[in-house]
């Protein structure tokens, strides 16, 4: 088998990937996928998903292999950090040696093994939503040139995937339908497509639907308040589910020495 059948190959490994279930779920997945694919002990998915405009944050939302505590909890604008660089240049990022680049300072643990890294953006009808990250290749040696190009098309599936995730559970649900269908109306001539591109917009969207429903429905105000308390609980019992699974994978020794 050449070289240039391989990338080929190993690509198949998306065609069994089916996009259901919620979408942090399908992420998780994503990362463990992309990170076999690359032949790599660690993948991080980070969305942008917090801020306005030009201001948006981003998080990790997935990740496959240990990964250090803090980078759970980290925010990264434009410019900050390699992802937040990815971003800010649209280029997706090839670091044969970070101790030897000028990012050599975000190393983690710059005396470890495993200093190769790629990143690659996550784009959605050509707008950047995120980043995807790899580091430490299970042979020990650097990425390449050709696992760059390999990591680029796999960013651009998980762009579509999350544009299916987001489309299928706004089709599956006649409450989103109605919401959007009522701020394309009072909106007239606004497209659709670039509030998909926000999460935080089409969840103010909801919200304000919601709010006004119950209204038109008699609810007083105790009774939208019992009910935003009961999201707040569902997403409590979330939140902790979710936690639970970091906790298990920070259980596991850490050899992660790049940065995101």
């Amino acid at each position: 088998m050449s070289d240039v059948e391989t990338p080929l190959i190993k690509l198949q490994d998306l065609s069994s990937f089916l996009e259901d279930g919620n979408l942090n779920d399908s992420l998780a997945q994503l990362a463990e996928i992309t990170a076999k694919i690359l032949s790599a002990t660690h993948c991080s998915i980070m969305l942008l998903n917090d801020g306005e405009s030009e201001n948006l944050l981003m998080s990790v939302c997935a990740s496959y292999g240990p990964m250090p505590a803090a980078a759970y909890k980290e925010s990264i604008g434009k410019g900050e950090g390699i992802a937040g660089y990815v971003i800010a240049t649209g280029q997706a990022l090839l670091i044969e040696d970070i101790s030897h680049s000028k990012f050599a300072k975000l190393a983690r643990r710059a005396n470890e093994p495993g200093k190769s890294l790629i990143s690659s953006p996550i784009t959605i009808n050509g707008h950047i939503v995120g980043v995807v990250n790899i580091s430490g290749h299970m042979c020990g040696c650097a990425f390449n040139p050709v696992d760059l190009n390999l990591l680029n098309v796999v960013a651009l599936f998980i762009g579509k995937s999350i544009q299916t995730l987001q489309l299928q559970s706004i089709l599956n649900s006649r409450f989103a339908q109605l919401a959007l269908a009522r701020e394309a109306e009072n909106n007239i001539g606004a497209s659709l497509g670039s509030v998909f591109l926000n999460p935080d917009k089409v969840a103010k969207i909801f919200a304000k639907s919601f709010y006004k429903e119950m209204t038109r429905g008699g609810f007083g105000s105790n009774q939208i308040v019992s009910a935003a308390s009961e999201i707040i609980s569902q997403l409590s019992d979330n939140l902790q589910q979710h936690s639970k699974r970091m906790e298990r994978k920070l259980e596991k020794p850490t050899d992660d020495t790049s940065s995101l």
